[in-house]
Formats: structure tokens, sequence, C-alpha cells
């Protein structure tokens, strides 16, 4: 008996382990047999696209694609070859050199002793000859002054030579400046104006006064003195004062009180001079508040040279002088009186 029930649970085990019973005569098919798996496989193929919960763990990743390796903090990053420098800028080309002229303090041989200062006192000043071509130089010590020997102040030499200081050229009257070395001295820079041909037109038009050149204002100020022969600016940002001396009174542009601003016509060039003869051109004096002196009379030249070469967009050529004179005050006859 024992036997028996051993024999019906295998049976029923046996039966357990199967798909289906199929009992013949039921009308089904039978099942189709499962593909066998080769001994030690690991199983089924893994999947072609990624499966979200492939575990059953019921969280579905939004994103299946796997996170970035990060690496390990010991890791460095490859070097980079850095930026290449930009080409330096090329060196502008040098302005055109326009005039030549001597050093400041570098008189005309004989004329006195001037002072080699080199200080711009009005660095950013209008020319005060609006267009016309310009010399500096000496008017008493040239063709046509008064100790210029032969020649007239239309001689060609004078509109070809090269510029030249006169500050502290001797004068025969108590013109004075501690800037100079000595008493009685020319206070400015005499500015000859034109060519040789305008000059002659200027001559020929005696006693009329000639309107061909203008003169302007070299920065913003206001006209505060007008007298028989000159006019008289303050600039407004330097607090220089200004001085244009032997204009055409009869034609001036501006009056006693009137503000002016920088390059704004004041008049003309001429030789106004109270009854005394003078030549054609301007006299030009700064006089600039300097400490422990007050407001004296300053070198101009330096001050003109570079506001000419930013009127005419170009540059000066020094020339170097073997023979610069510092002799003494020259002789002046009794009875020749130079002011101006």
């Amino acid at each position: 008996m024992r036997i028996s029930w051993v024999l019906l649970g295998g049976a029923v085990l046996a039966l357990a382990a199967c798909d289906a019973i199929r009992v013949p005569g039921d009308g089904r098919l039978p099942p189709e047999p499962k593909p066998a798996i080769p001994d030690g496989a690991p199983g089924p193929p893994p999947p072609l696209t990624p499966v979200n919960d492939p575990y059953g763990e019921g969280e579905v990743d939004p994103d299946p694609t796997p996170d970035p390796v990060i690496p390990d903090s010991d890791e460095t990053d490859p070097v980079t070859d850095p930026e290449p420098e930009p080409d330096p800028e090329p060196e502008p080309e040098p302005l055109p050199i326009k005039f030549q002229y001597y050093a400041p303090g570098d008189l005309a041989p004989g004329s006195g002793t001037g002072t080699a200062d080199a200080v711009i006192y009005a660095p950013d000043m209008v020319f005060p000859i609006k267009d016309a071509p310009t010399y500096p130089q000496s008017q008493v010590w040239r063709p046509g002054g008064y100790l210029g020997g032969s020649g007239d102040q239309c001689d060609v030499s004078n509109y070809t030579a090269a510029w030249r200081d006169n500050f502290c050229e001797t004068r025969s009257r108590e013109r004075n400046t501690p800037m100079c070395f000595l008493n009685k001295v020319h206070q400015g820079q005499d500015l000859r104006v034109g060519t040789p041909t305008e000059c002659r037109q200027m001559v020929a038009m005696r006693p009329a006064k000639p309107q061909l050149h203008d003169v302007v204002a070299v920065e913003d100020g206001i006209i505060q003195y007008v007298g028989g022969y000159y006019i008289q600016q303050k600039g407004t940002e330097t607090g220089n004062i200004y001085n244009y001396i032997h204009l055409n009174m009869a034609a001036l542009k501006v009056g006693l009180g009137d503000s002016v601003i920088a390059g704004q016509d004041l008049g003309y060039v001429s030789n106004d001079f109270g009854g005394t003869p003078t030549t054609f051109h301007l006299h030009f004096e700064i006089k600039a508040p300097l400490e422990g002196q007050g407001i004296v009379h300053v070198p101009p030249y330096m001050s003109l040279l570079k506001a000419y070469e930013r009127r005419e967009e170009g540059r000066g050529e020094l020339i170097v002088d073997d023979m610069v004179s510092i002799a003494s005050a020259p002789e002046i006859p009794d009875d020749l009186i130079i002011i101006e």
C-alpha cells in the first residue's frame, strides 16, 4: 500500500511539470517546442535598444543614455595651445618736413644773447596766422631791417630762410624780462608772412593798410586791451596774456571786452606802430604766470613751432648751427631807436 502512494505522488509531480495535459481526442494541437539553450550559454541575447527598468524594480529612467564618464580628480586636462599674439600695429609714417628751424635761443649772429628755453608755454594754442606761409625771424638784422644790410623787406631770401628765434634780441629801450640775460631786449617773436609778391603789394598800398593775411586768436579768451598799434587777449584756459602787435588797427574785427574763440579772426598783418616805421609783420608775445616771477614775458618760439606743425600737418627739421652766437649785446647807433 505504501508503494502505491509513492507512485501516485510521482505521477502528480510529473503532471505539474507539464505545460499542458493533452487528452487524446480533445482537438487541441500539441504545443510548439521551445528552442533549446546550449549548455553553458549565459541566457538570451541582450536587446538591441535600451530597456527601461530591466530588473522590474518599478523605476523608469526618462533618459536611458548612459552618464558620461568623469575622470578622477587627479587627472589633468590636456594642455591647449595658447592664442597666437596679434601682429603689432605698424609704426605710423612720419609727417612730411614742411620747414626748417634753428634751435631756441640761437639768434642771428650779432643780434644779442638768446635763451635756450625749449618750454612750450602754450601747448595747445592755434597758430596766430590763419593760413599764409610764415617765417619767424628778425625784422632788424635781416634785409629790409634797420641793421640788415643791403636789400629790402621783400627780398626773396627773407622768404626762404629757416625759422630763427629773436626773443631777447637787443633793443635800445627798457623792454625787459627775467627770461633774458640782458636788459633792453625784444620781448616776443617777429613773424614775416606771405610771399615776396604779396610783400611788394603791401608796400605799394602805402599809405593804405593791407588786408591780405588774417591774424587769429590763439586760444579762447577776452580782448582786454586795444591800443594804438596792438591788441591784447587773456586766455581763458591758460591765464596767458597774448599781444598781437602791428595790426591794421583801422580794420580790426574785434573790440575791447569781446569774447573770442581759438581761430577767430582778429584783424590783419600790417605795420602800424604809432608813426614809427617798421616792416610788415606780426610781433607776437606771450606773458605767462610763472611761480615766483608773476606774469612775465616768456619765449613764444617753441609754442609757435608746435602750433605751425599742427596747422601744416607736417614737422620742422632742426638745423644744427655750429656758429651759435653768444656774444655780448651789439652796438646800436645812438640815433637809431629800436623798440619792437
